[in-house]
């Protein structure tokens, strides 16, 4: 039996979920514009093991989603998995911020491809298959006109998250569908994560960083 505890704060949902077997046995998330992850992360997290009627002795491994996202929310949320892992010398397990998103989408055919809003018209973007098996590795994506556009011969291209508003008002092919609702959650992680424990996918404690993807730019808050 596993039981894992799993932390999403990649973008503005600030979310906690524990899992036992891959099947969530309690969910705690707020999505919050303001980003108060620093405030709510730990209080989510002693709710979440309250829920599950657990102690954080009782738990096997930490799981944290490794972005890419925002720079604050990932630096939050791997900070504190890593002091959990330190604390209770449990192993660190990474999960794909896209993946789990894309694990939200089921869909027969075609390519889902999610995406995160990034600076001016860029976007994070990965594409997996039907099966959620990686087509492109994730990266930035510049979106033009011709962004994607090879996998429009596989069928429908789908096409989640934040950066789909920016790709809905570019992309014209009408293979495109676009779901700008879905955003990163901890429930997704729970399958993930359990798969990763199962064959000892484990990260580097002390040297495991978030995969960024981009510099952090420092945005002063308009008065």
């Amino acid at each position: 039996m596993a039981l894992i505890l799993n932390i999403e704060t990649a973008t503005t949902n600030c979310s906690v979920s524990i899992s036992k077997d891959g099947q969530m046995i309690a969910l705690k998330e707020q999505n919050d514009v303001s980003y108060s992850h620093s405030e709510d992360l730990h209080f989510f997290i002693k709710e979440a093991m309250e829920s599950a009627s657990l102690s954080m002795a009782d738990l096997d491994a930490i799981a944290v989603s490794k972005g890419p996202g925002s720079y604050t929310g990932l630096r939050i949320g791997v900070s504190a998995a890593k002091g959990l892992c330190f604390a209770l010398d449990l192993p660190l397990i990474g999960i794909s911020t896209l993946k789990s998103m894309a694990t939200q989408l089921k869909v027969k055919d075609g390519v889902v491809i999610p995406v995160l809003d990034a600076r001016r018209m860029e976007v994070y973007s990965a594409v997996y298959s039907s099966n959620y098996d990686s087509i492109r590795e994730t990266g930035v994506e510049e979106i033009t006109p011709n962004s994607f556009a090879e996998f429009t011969r596989l069928g429908k291209v789908h096409i989640i998250g934040s950066g789909a508003v920016k790709c809905h008002e570019i992309l014209e092919h009408p293979n495109f569908v676009f779901d700008e609702t879905i955003i990163p959650s901890a429930k997704e992680m729970c399958q993930l994560s359990h798969e990763a424990y199962g064959i000892e996918d484990f990260e580097n404690t002390a040297y495991f960083e978030p995969d960024y993807l981009k510099d952090f730019v420092f945005q002063q808050r308009k008065k």
